[in-house]
């Protein structure tokens, strides 16, 4: 990229950034934030789980956030008899007795993992592992996984019965933890006359897998105040009962609070968010903007808040106030 200085990349990615949302807000209606939230997964070079019920283009999300972002993208339906092989691919004999490495669907730009909690917690382990080292590894070889790299997984939180929910060590690995609601009244009426009808959007590639890169570079060197760094990592130990620093909330309703992976997320996070609003270095607003996507899967809640129906949101709210 040819900028004299990360001031006039900054405002170039503000730029790019309204043009993604423009494009996607084609064919993508009533959820803005959702998309926002999204966007700033894949410049802090984090991944998503999205909570949602069936029928709220979680796909269709996806495809059309990897079409205006020019990225590869596939989609894994997780079932119970997915194999890690599945994923990652696996090695064939060829015609001439050699072992080939056939790739899996992991090897894109943009995964959506639909119903991640639909296959032993084996093969959401392969997925996992790919997350975590941009890699995987089948019979001893490393192999290097496309960059940029984002998975997107979904849950359903309906149905339950016949699932592996993603323990608690694995969940702390997705940057954000997004609920997607049902559309207003107005946003369902657009979506339902477009998706009835000859309705079709050409959509426009704004940016390239090379330009996402170098932003997500960009995001980590934006500088952060100290006062604002000491925030995020207060917020975190907040939510840690029983040490030095914990809240009273986390004290009375919370039995594990968020490690520091949590404070790491907070910060690029709020770096992302403060960018992408078109600000060149973070605020406490821009903390407490990611909190509750970040910190929502990563606390438990005791015996006494489920006694009391008390949510994990309102605990949330309670750290961030004070």
């Amino acid at each position: 990229m040819n900028f004299r200085n990360d001031v006039e990349a900054v405002d170039a990615l503000r730029k790019a950034h309204e043009a993604i949302l423009a494009e996607t807000k084609k064919v993508i209606f009533g959820q803005d934030k959702i998309i926002k939230e999204v966007l700033i997964a894949i410049f802090s070079r984090g991944h998503c789980l999205l909570i949602g019920v069936p029928g709220l283009a979680k796909t269709l999300l996806v495809t059309t956030i990897g079409d205006v972002l020019g990225l590869k993208y596939n989609r894994i339906q997780f079932t119970p008899d997915l194999m890690p092989s599945d994923i990652i691919g696996t090695e064939i004999l060829n015609e001439n007795r050699q072992f080939r490495f056939i790739r899996g669907p992991v090897f894109a730009n943009f995964i959506l993992a639909d119903e991640i909690n639909r296959t032993p917690p084996k093969t959401q382990s392969a997925l996992l592992e790919a997350m975590q080292e941009i890699s995987v590894t089948a019979s001893g070889t490393k192999y290097d996984l496309d960059k940029p790299f984002f998975v997107l997984a979904t849950q359903n939180p309906i149905e339950q019965e016949g699932t592996y929910p993603l323990p608690e060590a694995q969940l702390d690995r997705f940057m954000f933890n997004i609920w997607l609601d049902y559309p207003d009244y107005k946003d369902e009426l657009i979506i339902v006359k477009n998706t009835t009808s000859e309705y079709s959007s050409v959509l426009n590639k704004v940016i390239s897998a090379e330009e996402i890169i170098y932003f997500q570079d960009l995001i980590r060197r934006v500088p952060i105040n100290d006062h604002v760094l000491e925030y995020a990592v207060t917020l975190a130990a907040k939510t840690r009962p029983r040490t030095q620093r914990a809240h009273p909330a986390a004290n009375k309703y919370i039995l594990w609070g968020a490690g520091p992976r949590a404070s790491q997320f907070l910060v690029i996070g709020a770096k992302a968010h403060a960018v992408l609003n078109g600000k060149y270095s973070p605020d406490i607003e821009d903390i407490k903007a990611v909190a509750l996507i970040i910190l929502r899967h990563r606390l438990i809640r005791n015996y006494k808040a489920e006694a009391e129906n008390v949510s994990v949101e309102k605990i949330i709210e309670e750290f961030i106030a004070g």
